[in-house]
């Protein structure tokens, strides 16, 4: 016969408390006193104590879920954002649903009603462009699921969010090309759907408009996020008479497309052309030259977002207060960004290569 299980009976026996003290301290909740709560943590760890997840839903009126929405070209951010969550959502004993929706389909809402109703889940993460689409947010809403927004376009008085100053950190970068004597440089914006790209582009802008710099419209192109747009705006780009000296886009995919065409031209990194990018996706460090981009805190943004749903401050129930000053100031986390320099930056080269043809 298989050795018997240990139950939450066998938990509070040996720690020499109450099953209800047990209870709050598995599912998390407050009201125990830390020397308590680490002595029943301990007997639960010693006894491989494992608590059933029906019995647990049925006793807090929780599924224990979590749900992550999404719809981004990047896969590197997603996979970002994706990890964060997995990893705090096991830490806090709830389990992460991941689904893809398209932010343009006639049937969004409903998408979102059917998901919903058929998992009940304790709340929703949402990713760009899904966090500002008033479709979702609606049928979030009218199912009174709390939900968090990672990186919306504005901050909303009644949902919590997470994000970054994308704003300074483009202008940071930016910058950083100009300290190296940089004069024409370039930017590759993002999907036009989402605000992280319209941010960056802002923060170009300003390093510009900061140093009193000209901005010269052949030096701006529409990207997508993807590696494929970065490689056609980069053609565009260093096509021109007075090609750029150094080019930022707004996220490492398309750096890396710009990478790619200018090896396939024979121009010599960083040596012909500085290159930046955005996010520090894992390939960022592993191409030549390594990329020099902005570390966003995929990761950490995502496991505030779990917290902040865990800790019951993801809006969306009917029933719930209105939040005070300080708790609406506490929804809205901004977190620390990066810079981080590698190989594909230098000062700017005195005699240019050639192109070669594509």
């Amino acid at each position: 016969m298989p050795p018997k299980s240990a139950t939450i009976i066998d938990v509070a026996r040996e720690a020499g408390v109450s099953i209800k003290t047990v209870s709050r301290v598995v599912n998390q909740e407050s009201g125990v006193h830390s020397e308590t709560r680490e002595q029943v943590l301990q007997v639960v760890a010693r006894l491989n104590y494992r608590p059933k997840q029906s019995a647990r839903s049925l006793a807090g009126g929780r599924s224990f879920l979590i749900g992550l929405l999404y719809y981004d070209p990047s896969a590197a951010f997603v996979g970002g954002v994706q990890q964060g969550a997995t990893l705090r959502c096991r830490e806090a004993g709830y389990h992460l649903v991941v689904e893809s929706l398209h932010n343009d389909a006639p049937d969004l809402a409903m998408q979102v009603d059917r998901m919903v109703s058929a998992l009940r889940p304790d709340g929703m993460i949402l990713t760009p462009p899904l966090c500002d689409n008033p479709q979702v947010l609606k049928a979030l809403r009218d199912n009174h699921t709390p939900c968090v927004l990672i990186s919306p376009a504005a901050d909303n008085p009644d949902l919590p969010s997470v994000r970054m100053d994308d704003i300074h950190a483009a202008e940071e970068i930016t910058n950083l090309l100009i300290s190296l004597g940089h004069q024409r440089i370039a930017i590759i914006k993002g999907a036009k759907d989402q605000v992280a790209a319209k941010r960056r582009h802002q923060g170009y802008l300003a390093a510009l408009k900061s140093h009193r710099m000209a901005l010269d419209k052949d030096l701006v192109v529409q990207g997508d996020f993807t590696f494929d747009s970065g490689v056609e705006a980069a053609y565009q780009l260093l096509s021109r008479r007075q090609r750029p000296t150094a080019v930022f886009a707004s996220n490492d995919d398309m750096a890396l497309g710009v990478l790619a065409a200018a090896q396939r031209l024979g121009l010599a990194v960083p040596g012909d052309l500085s290159i930046v990018g955005f996010d520090d996706t894992p390939a960022a460090s592993r191409v030549w030259p390594p990329l020099t981009t902005v570390r966003q805190p995929m990761d950490e943004m995502a496991r505030a977002a779990v917290d902040l749903l865990v800790g019951g401050a993801g809006g969306g129930r009917g029933d719930a207060a209105a939040p005070s000053g300080a708790e609406r100031r506490a929804m809205h986390r901004v977190l620390k960004h990066e810079l981080i320099v590698r190989d594909s930056t230098a000062a700017l080269s005195a005699k240019p290569s050639r192109l070669k043809k594509a």
